[in-house]
């Protein structure tokens, strides 16, 4: 008889499927490397380093696979073809799908190991059979996987947008400006406060444009748009070194297009009016 696993909306029949294997490490997530290729271990790789079925967190289902996150012990000696690829670097080396799952199983793998003990009188927890939470035995705590929520706005004047320069980009490219939700305050809130206290402007009509699971490292990126309603650029200098006004036909260098960041900019560049001939 199949074990049957619910995680969300699907339930996953263990052994109907192949498996999808997301073994996370301290320093990022366990690969194969054959010359420029980037694929994910097989079953025998997962065995032989470790990986425990029975102790494996569903992920949910990938391209026909069921995917399965499990920590890798960081003593476990890895060789060729294994290495450690730092989760960032997986958003450029695989697909969209298994690199968007390899932050989920990051997340989760790293929830789990943070939530082994009772936060409120540290007993060991136990995991709760079809669902996502630890349970205390001896008060009842449950503990479910924390999601920050953030939002990120491009803020529009006009035909320029404004763009950003933070002080921990690892690349000197611009970006919309972005910041964490605070205990009882909206995203709306948010958005307004994060501007005001980053570059010191006003903003009206924030308007919703999607959003993107960010894991880095426990991040929900709320987009926006967002109007000029007033103020002079001021850069706090903490958090933004720089920012400026861009026209479309003048952009500096902007975010890679794995971010939320990137997708509202191009919304924004190809929703120029046009130009009759």
């Amino acid at each position: 008889m199949h074990r049957v696993v619910a995680h969300a909306d699907a339930v996953i029949e263990s052994g109907t499927m192949p498996l999808a294997w997301f073994l996370v490490h301290r320093k990022g997530v366990v690969v194969r490397r054959d010359d420029d290729r980037v694929t994910l271990p097989t079953d025998e790789d997962a065995a032989s380093l470790g990986a425990d079925l029975d102790t494996a967190h569903e992920l949910g289902s990938l391209g026909g696979a069921r995917a399965l996150g499990v920590a890798v012990d960081d003593g476990v000696r890895l060789e060729a073809p294994f290495e450690v690829r730092p989760l960032r670097d997986l958003y450029f080396a695989l697909d969209e799908d298994r690199a968007a799952m390899a932050g989920r199983a990051t997340q989760i793998v790293e929830w789990a190991m943070t939530s082994r003990f009772c936060g409120r009188c540290a007993t060991p927890t136990e995991r709760v059979a079809g669902e996502r939470c630890t349970r205390c035995p001896a008060c009842g705590l449950l503990a479910y996987p924390r999601i920050a929520p953030a939002v990120i706005v491009l803020v529009t004047r006009g035909d320029e947008a404004l763009l950003a320069r933070g002080t921990r980009f690892p690349m000197p490219f611009y970006s919309a400006l972005a910041g964490f939700a605070e205990p009882g305050e909206s995203l709306e809130e948010t958005l307004a406060r994060e501007v005001r206290e980053e570059v010191g402007i006003e903003v009206k009509e924030p308007r919703y444009f999607g959003s993107q699971p960010w894991p880095f490292p426990h991040s929900l990126m709320v987009g926006f748009f967002a109007q000029w309603a007033g103020g002079e650029i001021h850069p706090d200098g903490a958090e933004i070194i720089d920012a400026q006004w861009f026209r479309r036909d003048a952009l500096p260098m902007v975010p890679p297009r794995i971010s939320i960041a990137r997708r509202l900019i191009d919304a924004w560049v190809e929703d120029a009016p046009r130009v009759p001939l």
